[in-house]
């Protein structure tokens, strides 16, 4: 059942959005070679628990991290490891959410790690693109699309999709990134949902690892994962995951 936000609920969703892409921020600050994932996740954690919030991936199903960190071909939910270490070229997403006050924020980004290929920084420019024309087209009697990736020779998953967003983690309904126009569920107001890009720079077929989580391209090409929190209302939608320096990251790691 879609779990339709008042005005003021909305707004109150507001703070765990920040806090959320503070976090996301301050990890993609972090990223550059020779860095841990597991250190991304120690200061990701730090900084949600220093500002009030609590992680919202942290036991989720099991998961044991406040980020998933997934390196090049991994699309999704990689477990943060000390032995899993950032090399020059790599490019990296970083999935991190915080509940504050019982609402729950998430959003992704994909960073580079030094020089990124020019190939894989064409995916990330695309799937980040692709998020914004997404989030563009999230208004009421409207739903998102996702068709400039495909436009772009890159692969869209069929697998994992955004999904509404709440008091929980994930709520209904599923928010696809791909579909004809105009099937699938009609935005209203008041809907709360993760508009969450997959993109791969091959084939969308994927499989999940033996440790039940991490999820990874079969043909193990780089993929790029894009995600903001946003709330629909009849004046356009609005971007929950917000910090004091906007909605977007650098897609650069190292950058602030």
């Amino acid at each position: 059942m879609i779990k339709i936000k008042s005005a003021t609920q909305i707004e109150q969703m507001k703070k765990a959005g920040a806090l959320s892409k503070m976090a996301l921020r301050h990890v993609g600050a972090m990223v550059r070679p020779g860095v841990s994932t597991f250190e991304l996740d120690q200061l990701a954690e730090q900084i949600i628990r220093m500002h009030g919030g609590t992680p919202a991936f942290k036991g989720y199903g099991g998961f044991p991290g406040t980020i998933c960190a997934s390196i090049n071909d991994a699309v999704v939910h990689g477990i943060p490891n000390p032995d899993m270490i950032l090399r020059d070229g790599d490019i990296i997403s970083i999935d991190t959410g915080a509940v504050v006050d019982g609402w729950v924020g998430d959003n992704a980004w994909t960073f580079f790690v030094g020089t990124p290929t020019p190939e894989a920084k064409a995916l990330c420019e695309v799937t980040r693109d692709c998020l914004k024309a997404a989030i563009e087209q999230a208004v009421p009697g409207n739903h998102a699309v996702q068709s400039l990736a495909e436009s772009h020779g890159y692969g869209v998953l069929r697998d994992y999709v955004g999904h509404g967003i709440g008091r929980v983690m994930h709520e209904d309904p599923n928010v696809p990134n791909y579909g004809k126009k105009g099937r699938g569920v009609r935005l209203q107001a008041g809907m709360v949902i993760a508009i969450e890009p997959m993109v791969t720079m091959g084939s969308n077929h994927v499989s999940t690892g033996s440790d039940g989580w991490i999820v990874t391209t079969n043909d193990h090409l780089p993929a790029a994962h894009y995600e903001n929190t946003v709330a629909i209302t009849n004046d356009g939608p609005v971007i929950l995951t917000t910090d004091a320096q906007g909605a977007w990251c650098s897609l650069q790691g190292g950058e602030m």
